[in-house]
């Protein structure tokens, strides 16, 4: 009997049309456009602006974009995992919401929270219903609105994120394509270094966490940076090794858009030149959840059928990972 993988067959993406530069920042915060290229190799990132929109308006253009290239009705999908941070709602589902918006009637789904690491373990989870039999068409959606829990007057976070979704659907494959190997890790001990208290069980929204800012991203730079230099280089090393995969085999390591200075770091450990990394950092930010779809939309035109891909993530919580995906058209 011959081992079915999951492969990704189609990858869409969508951004919002506002861009908020650097310099506009500037008006905003104490900052400036060479610090912030310098620490992080941001140069712009874009903002979803209009009453009523939440993340799954950034989500809805992408499947339907990813829909009609595949060539398939939303009909026809059969679960939805919608990998993010910044759901429109806390109940129900955002996944579920999009599905209505969509008309994805045949499909059950729901949320996943990873922060930044969530479309990895999202395509790792989807994979798993692939591989056994249980469905044929899973779409993973990775995508957050940032702006709607970042404090604008907080130069050290508010220059980092943007907002912006992307989707990749996942179909089985006979023919040895597809999502290959992961290593996934999470230490809940990171929670005090980068989190969101305010409206949870232990912090629910009131007056006073409005008031002390609980309802913002909060980040401690210094030991959030260690740790994600740390902990995807080591992941990305650790899938190479293990798939006894030499630098020349690798197509394109796909890593997280947090800071320039972690993706370089993640680029040594496994081997792989700058010119095999795709980086769209400088023109979305950390999009959280669609950092890595986003990528892979930027890039899809470039890659080839057989191509060695090497995923890496690091997220709040924390949260970490990496994926060996060979591409599957």
């Amino acid at each position: 009997m011959q081992k079915i993988n999951a492969a990704i067959t189609a990858v869409h993406g969508y951004v919002p049309d506002y861009v908020l530069t650097n310099h506009e920042l500037e008006t905003m915060v104490d900052t400036n456009d060479e610090w912030i290229t310098t620490r992080t190799g941001i140069k712009e990132r874009r903002i979803l602006k209009g009453e009523g929109l939440a993340t799954s308006d950034l989500a809805v253009p992408a499947v339907l974009g990813l829909l009609e290239k595949r060539g398939i009705g939303a009909e026809e999908i059969d679960l939805i995992i919608f990998c993010t941070s910044t759901p429109d709602m806390p109940i129900p589902a955002t996944a579920n919401i999009l599905a209505h918006k969509i008309g994805a009637v045949n499909a059950w789904g729901y949320d996943l929270q990873a922060a930044c690491s969530g479309f990895v373990f999202g395509l790792t989870t989807g994979a798993q219903f692939i591989e056994s039999g249980k469905h044929k068409k899973v779409l993973v959606v990775g995508g957050d609105k940032m702006s709607s829990i970042v404090n604008y007057a907080d130069r050290a976070t508010c220059i980092l994120f943007g907002d912006g979704c992307g989707a990749a659907l996942l179909e089985p494959n006979s023919e040895g394509y597809g999502i290959l190997d992961s290593v996934l890790k999470s230490d809940g001990a990171g929670s005090q270094s980068l989190h969101l208290q305010g409206g949870g069980s232990l912090y629910p929204a009131s007056a006073e966490t409005i008031a002390d800012s609980r309802h913002y991203v909060y980040q401690e730079g210094q030991t959030v940076f260690k740790s994600a230099v740390r902990s995807m280089a080591d992941v990305a090393g650790e899938i190479v090794e293990r798939n006894n995969l030499k630098p020349e085999d690798i197509a394109w390591l796909v890593p997280h858009q947090a800071n320039k200075r972690i993706i370089d770091a993640t680029a040594n450990r496994a081997g792989v030149p700058p010119e095999k990394v795709m980086i769209n950092i400088d023109r979305y930010g950390n999009t959280t959840n669609g950092t890595i779809p986003l990528c892979l939309w930027d890039w899809e035109s470039k890659l080839k059928k057989g191509d060695n891909l090497v995923v890496a993530a690091f997220g709040g919580g924390f949260t970490w990972g990496a994926l060996y995906i060979k591409w599957a058209y």
